[in-house]
């Protein structure tokens, strides 16, 4: 890694640094962020003329503490008006960011939209933003490696960016902190980034942020990512032929949709991906027996992600092959069903609260009787709310509680983001983000390119063809106050 100057206009800037393993255009875009000048537009004098955004350092001579002449004009600066009206064209692009209703884009820095559309998607998460604005804390604990530590640094100041722009953002730290974390995202390919898979991308950052922002107290709040993302799971292993039973416990951060013949929508993928069969040791038979494991929901996060299982390792072509089959999901997904018998006890005091304030919201009389109905029978079409609290199914109304009410889940869960993929092959093709921003609007995040979209457009990326399909879901959980 050299280290330069850079002369443009009357100002010098000491000590940028050139990774002479990348190309030059990623070293226009680390002067892009300094000077504002866009790469297409900088002229940069090196020997023999002109730096090109493809040359070969080895045949540029660029030498420790060299200095560099840059040529070019920066974008216009946007400059607050002095009077009003006040103009978006005029806004400071803090505030113009908050105004046009969504974050920035992401520079693709060659076959990253796996991480672009990770990041956006993750972005969405106003707590996980929070947790890492508090990060690192006064007493960072001993076990969170430098690179998880530079990982985590780097989203955070990615996120900080992303909110505070409105042209694209150039996310080079944190692609060269998550290359060095997980060397796996550095391979190449005739001397070119091979496209990765963006669901390995979005588990190894959740589980670097799992540890980094995992407080050092014992209390259950500690671990953020758990309360955000975590699904804890109970499941009964059963072996037919000895008659053996158990009962294990786990904790994991998605949800697998199974894909085949008999699945046509995300509920049914559920079902298919909790429960499996597996090969053991018995020790009733002495030797290895097939067992059953049934799974169930034993604890709820507040945003459920849901990986579509598209991808298989096909032998003969020696690389992942995609299921192209059409999957529907739906905008309000009611996952009580899928939940052990502990938890769907949990769940019916913030599940009748919400069916009274929905049914206050919609003009209905709500009657003691009506609002001890079964559980069991409320459809995802009319899903109400979300609760993981505990509290007594008695068919008595509520009584008051303290002032201080606790926000409670429900089990029903509310859209929020898509990452799809478009291609035949998980290691190709192109993946983009459909992000529901906080004004209710939908955008796709398509690298730096950020569009509107209509919400029917959202539900339209089921499979079925090779146009852009659901290969993660993101759901947040309605809430109730009790």
């Amino acid at each position: 890694m050299l280290k330069v100057s850079v002369k443009w206009q009357k100002e010098l800037f000491s000590n940028v640094e050139v990774d002479t393993t990348q190309s030059p255009y990623l070293f226009k875009c680390q002067l892009y962020d300094l000077t504002g000048v866009p790469p297409e537009r900088q002229k940069i004098m090196v020997k023999g003329g002109l730096l090109k955004d493809d040359a070969d350092w080895s045949k540029v001579g660029v030498k420790e503490g060299q200095k560099l002449m840059m040529m070019g004009t920066a974008d216009e600066i946007v400059k607050a008006p002095e009077k009003s009206p006040v103009f978006a064209e005029d806004m400071p692009e803090e505030e113009l960011a908050v105004a046009v209703g969504h974050s920035a884009g992401l520079v693709n820095l060659g076959n990253t939209c796996y991480m672009n559309s990770t990041v956006q998607c993750l972005h969405s998460v106003p707590e996980l933003k929070s947790a890492l604005i508090n990060y690192p804390p006064p007493n960072r604990s001993n076990s969170v490696d430098q690179s998880s530590h530079s990982l985590t640094v780097a989203t955070r100041e990615l996120f900080n960016d992303l909110d505070k722009n409105v042209r694209p953002v150039a996310p080079m730290r944190f692609l060269t902190a998550l290359r060095s974390k997980y060397p796996q995202f550095a391979q190449l390919h005739n001397g070119v980034y091979m496209q990765q898979d963006a669901e390995e991308c979005w588990t190894q950052l959740l589980f670097t942020l799992s540890l980094s922002l995992k407080s050092p107290s014992s209390s259950e709040d500690s671990d953020t990512l758990k309360r955000l993302f975590g699904v804890d799971l109970v499941s009964r292993v059963h072996c037919a032929e000895s008659g053996e039973e158990s009962t294990e416990t786990e904790s994991v951060y998605s949800l697998k949709c199974h894909i085949s013949h008999e699945v046509n929508h995300l509920h049914e993928g559920l079902k298919h991906g909790l429960k499996s069969e597996l090969e053991k040791s018995s020790p009733a038979l002495g030797r290895s027996a097939i067992y059953t494991k049934d799974s169930r929901i034993n604890d709820l996060p507040r945003y459920l992600t849901i990986q579509f299982v598209r991808f298989f390792w096909k032998r003969e072509t020696n690389q992942k092959a995609k299921i192209l089959r059409k999957v529907d999901y739906p905008l309000v997904l009611d996952v009580y069903d899928l939940c052990s018998d502990d938890l769907r006890k949990r769940l019916e005091v913030p599940r009748r609260v919400l069916r009274d304030e929905e049914g206050k919201k919609a003009g209905l009389k709500t009657t003691e009787n009506s609002s001890t109905s079964k559980d069991n029978d409320v459809k995802m079409t009319d899903a109400e709310g979300t609760s993981n609290g505990s509290g007594d199914s008695s068919t008595s109304a509520p009584v008051e509680g303290p002032p201080e009410k606790e926000k409670q889940l429900t089990g029903i869960y509310d859209l929020v983001a898509v990452l799809t993929h478009k291609g035949r092959s998980a290691d190709s093709g192109h993946y983009v983000a459909w992000v529901k921003q906080e004004n209710g609007k939908w955008i796709l995040f398509d690298d730096e390119n950020p569009v509107l979209q209509r919400e029917d457009d959202i539900t339209r990326l089921s499979g079925g063809g090779d146009w852009h399909m659901a290969y993660i879901c993101m759901y947040k959980a309605r809430d109730v106050s009790i």
